[in-house]
């Protein structure tokens, strides 16, 4: 069965850390037609002003960060004592667990361009233990196809393997197409499926979909993509659907405002943090 869309969310431009300009795609208002994925960040911007001032320190528990940068740079540095920067076409993957401190560091480039999912973390696993990996270039199988390419950003794709993530494994796609190129991308029809796209208009499931929209697919084994007349640029993310309670505060996402509290009383009296480092 063809999947076709259930819902679309064009991003809002606003402002975020200190100071950095983005566009806002899914949020709290969209948590539950879009389970797991929690919050979308799209990044698309040739002036350094809009991004520079970066994420200072801050905390995260209950969720993993997922950042993509096709064009750009970011660096990070956590309470784990990690620090590490990717470049253009890689990937930083984040595991909050039971808590984490962060930075993000956005250093000037020609261009940067890219996303940021947060990840859900399902209820048994709120609290492992906090973690990084980067995903560089090296690892990442760019699959060139009759219709364009596609980049593995993790997961599987037609019996290739990419990273497999601990605790809700994703397939993690950047899809290019050729100007009026079409196909078929097939999916697990228990899973759920989002599309978003980066750069350019693109029809899924036969509708228009203007650049920089997320859209929630519906069941089924596939789904049909085709580009306009120029280049469309494209991530699909396949998951399972958690259907479990969120209580979101802030950069914290758990599953009872218990929970929630305590992770804000954890940050008050200085015992959030289980693993980490002094510096």
């Amino acid at each position: 069965m063809e999947r076709k869309i259930s819902q679309q969310v064009r991003g809002y431009r606003t402002k975020d850390g200190a100071g950095v300009s983005l566009v806002r795609v899914l949020g709290n208002g969209t948590v539950e037609e879009y389970d797991p994925i929690l919050m979308l960040d799209s990044f698309d911007s040739t002036n350094p002003d809009d991004y520079t001032a970066g994420f200072p320190m801050h905390p995260h528990r209950g969720i993993e960060t997922i950042s993509y940068l096709y064009h750009g740079f970011m660096t990070h540095k956590d309470s784990l004592g990690n620090e590490d920067t990717i470049g253009d076409g890689e990937v930083q993957w984040m595991t909050a667990g039971s808590g984490i401190l962060h930075e993000e560091k956005l250093p000037v480039a020609e261009r940067m361009l890219g996303v940021q999912l947060w990840l859900n973390l399902p209820a048994k696993d709120k609290m492992v233990p906090p973690a990084y990996h980067s995903i560089k270039k090296s690892e990442i199988e760019e699959i060139e196809l009759d219709w364009g390419k596609l980049r593995l950003l993790a997961g599987e794709f037609e019996g290739r393997k990419g990273y497999i993530s601990k605790y809700l494994p994703l397939d993690y796609y950047d899809i290019h197409l050729n100007p009026n190129a079409s196909a078929v991308v097939n999916t697990d029809s228990e899973r759920s499926v989002m599309m978003f796209t980066l750069l350019g208009d693109a029809y899924i499931g036969d509708e228009l979909i203007k650049e920089k929209t997320a859209v929630k697919l519906t069941s089924g084994d596939h789904v049909k993509i085709k580009a306009t007349d120029k280049k469309a640029q494209m991530l699909f993310v396949s998951s399972k659907l958690l259907a479990e309670p969120v209580v979101w505060g802030g950069p914290i996402v758990m599953n009872t405002k218990e929970e929630l509290n305590k992770a804000f009383d954890d940050l008050k009296k200085g015992t959030f943090l289980q693993n980490k480092i002094s510096y």
